[in-house]
């Protein structure tokens, strides 16, 4: 590959719409094929003998984790790189705002791995009883499910500021406008499930609007014309 053709806006455009679509596929194979098969609501005992069971499973969560969050942190500089033109300053918090979010989730795996270490490793739980080991195990895959939220307030603010970009370029403004409300959703969400936990599963229905919104603008990357990028 020449310079002038790794240089160039489309060759950006498409490497960022395609590390997108592999967060957008990492993220949801782990959450609903692996995390949502495994874990059972309330149910420590057999939560526990499902990872136990499926432990291999269980660890492809990891992976996939750690997967996407090395996509989402080179996302980021594509994206940079991308929308620097339109506005240097915002594009670059944008994208620091998504690195943060990269860091938080990667350091969360550790609540992901701690949660099958808690179930395989008795050195460390053999004062504990089974019960007890249960439910410190299903307290780890809370914190990691909280340390997903916690992310996405910094992710939510990264994507208000991207939808403000794409309002700025000469791009499609129902994209700007639909990143800019699925930022307003996670940082919505994300205040719910902190300070009203309560709540929260009666609005997880709204995180369909950054589904959307987040597959658009990964599409519009992949198969947007050449001239669109061209032209920012």
């Amino acid at each position: 590959m020449d310079d002038q053709k790794a240089a160039s806006p489309i060759f950006y455009a498409r490497f960022a719409g395609f590390l997108y679509l592999l967060i957008i596929i990492l993220g949801i194979s782990a959450e609903f094929f692996i995390r949502a098969k495994l874990i059972v609501a309330e149910d420590p005992a057999a939560t526990a003998e499902n990872i136990l069971n499926f432990s291999t499973l269980f660890r492809m969560g990891f992976l996939a984790d750690a997967l996407m969050v090395m996509a989402d942190a080179a996302l980021s500089l594509f994206l940079f790189i991308l929308f620097e033109p339109v506005h240097k300053k915002l594009s670059m918090a944008a994208a620091v705002f998504r690195l943060i979010q990269a860091a938080i989730l990667g350091f969360n795996l550790l609540n992901y791995h701690a949660a099958i270490l808690t179930l395989t490793s008795p050195a460390f739980t053999s004062p504990l009883t089974a019960e007890q080991v249960n439910a410190l195990t299903m307290l780890f895959l809370d914190l990691h499910s909280h340390g997903y939220d916690l992310g996405l307030i910094f992710f939510g603010v990264s994507n208000l500021i991207l939808g403000c970009l794409i309002l700025k370029a000469d791009i499609p403004k129902l994209l700007g406008y639909g990143l800019a409300a699925a930022g307003l959703v996670y940082l919505f969400g994300s205040s719910v499930r902190f300070m009203h936990p309560s709540l929260y599963p009666q609005i997880e229905a709204i995180y369909i609007i950054p589904l959307i919104a987040e597959l658009s603008f990964c599409l519009w990357l992949l198969l947007g014309r050449k001239s669109s990028f061209e032209n920012m």
